[in-house]
């Protein structure tokens, strides 16, 4: 059914707040200015549109995947350089997309398998649990609620409930928050809850916060193998929309435009300090609720994500939100993607059977949870980059029985 414009408007930012919640999450956990998130969201989202000829009805949040990463490679070696190793993701992307032109996806099968995609998700979501046990614990009761709330709507909520849990959770610990904090009952819990300072003190129009990249070498290697769970991700998502759109993007415009959108859409969030970029399924499955798959209205909803981004008070309050509120959030988020990977694995069980594909598990979950090092002079990779890649080089030298009984 045709929609008119002012229908079209209603609908886009309906999907923006879909995605808002999960887009502005990454950023207040990994310590990002979440009006970056937004502005780079809305823009990368447009450059996608631009590049698959605007025929794939997407929007382009924050990646969940890159969460742990960042934290890990921020301590490391700071936060500008951190964005060298994002920019350097979104050129693997454009890589990857150049290859899957010219010779399909096989490639990227062969490199990366179940054996090697599924620890690496576990890894990805397990590596930095303790810091949202630590984010958690400011306020304990706090956290338990949100984690039950969310817990709950991803359960037993219904139609467009079901599609924005960590959004109801958020809402939810908030008013919970400033509850406690109008009662003086969190004297039973400890200190006040929230700040409203940032609110207060925040500009009505105020541009982002932007941060320029450092360049890094050791950030660049710490982050370019943690491209590839994401890149797979991104692989899957297509699939979904084009089953729910009932047109095949895979071919067209295909596989290889999206995913160079996608990285275009990443670098551009880099160089400007933004969380990368992937494509929303929670988007997805509002798309498949209500029917719409005019890829015009993404763009409306992209063109509201970068208005709300100059609205300064919109970041001050985000600023707000307690560490109690995203800690109880986190506590399901790490455990969920740990258990997407689990899945994968789960899905192809004949292959991780084989003996040869349980070692290259072990060893990167080992790897990656153990804090293992591997140092050369002043070069330094660790955690899910060191396991990503330990696992990528075992699945090629490791001889692969299975195709030789072919």
């Amino acid at each position: 059914m045709k929609q008119s414009s002012g229908q079209q408007v209603v609908l886009g930012v309906q999907f923006l707040f879909v995605a808002f919640g999960a887009t502005v999450l990454v950023p207040l956990l990994v310590g990002i200015d979440p009006a970056v998130a937004l502005f780079t969201a809305g823009v990368g989202t447009l450059i996608f549109h631009l590049i698959t000829k605007g025929k794939v009805p997407v929007f382009l949040g924050s990646s969940f995947a890159f969460i742990a990463p960042i934290i890990a490679c921020t301590k490391l070696y700071g936060l500008e350089s951190t964005f060298s190793g994002l920019i350097a993701v979104g050129g693997v992307y454009a890589v990857a997309s150049g290859l899957i032109k010219l010779r399909g996806l096989k490639d990227v099968e062969r490199l990366f398998p179940p054996a090697v995609v599924g620890p690496v998700i576990m890894v990805i979501g397990l590596s930095l649990a303790h810091v949202a046990v630590d984010m958690a614990k400011t306020n304990w009761f706090v956290a338990i609620v949100v984690l039950l709330t969310a817990m709950v709507i991803n359960i037993y909520g219904k139609g467009f409930m079901k599609l924005v849990p960590i959004f109801g959770a958020l809402v939810i610990g908030y008013c919970l928050s400033v509850a406690l904090d109008l009662s003086g009952l969190y004297v039973h819990f400890g200190d006040k809850i929230i700040d409203f300072s940032p609110i207060i003190n925040a500009d009505w129009f105020a541009l982002p916060k932007f941060i320029h990249p450092e360049f890094n070498w050791n950030a660049v290697l710490f982050m370019l193998p943690v491209a590839f769970a994401p890149m797979i991700e991104h692989i899957g998502d297509m699939y979904a929309i084009s089953t729910v759109a009932k047109k095949d993007f895979v071919k067209e415009p295909g596989l290889h435009r999206t995913l160079l959108g996608d990285g275009i859409a990443t670098a551009f969030a880099g160089f400007l300090g933004g969380p990368p970029n992937t494509t929303y399924s929670e988007v997805t499955g509002a798309i498949s609720l209500t029917g719409v798959t005019n890829p015009t209205i993404l763009r409306i909803s992209a063109i509201t994500a970068i208005c709300f981004s100059v609205i300064g008070k919109v970041s001050g309050f985000l600023r707000t939100i307690p560490q109690a509120v995203l800690g109880g959030i986190m506590l399901l988020l790490f455990g969920t993607i740990a258990s997407v990977g689990i899945g994968a694995l789960v899905q192809n069980k004949d292959h991780f059977a084989q003996p040869r594909n349980q070692a290259i598990a072990a060893v990167i979950l080992t790897i990656g949870i153990g804090g293992a090092v591997f140092q050369f002079g002043e070069f330094s990779l660790s955690g899910i980059g060191l396991a990503s890649l330990v696992g990528v080089v075992l699945n090629l030298i490791l001889p692969d029985k299975s195709h030789a009984k072919k």
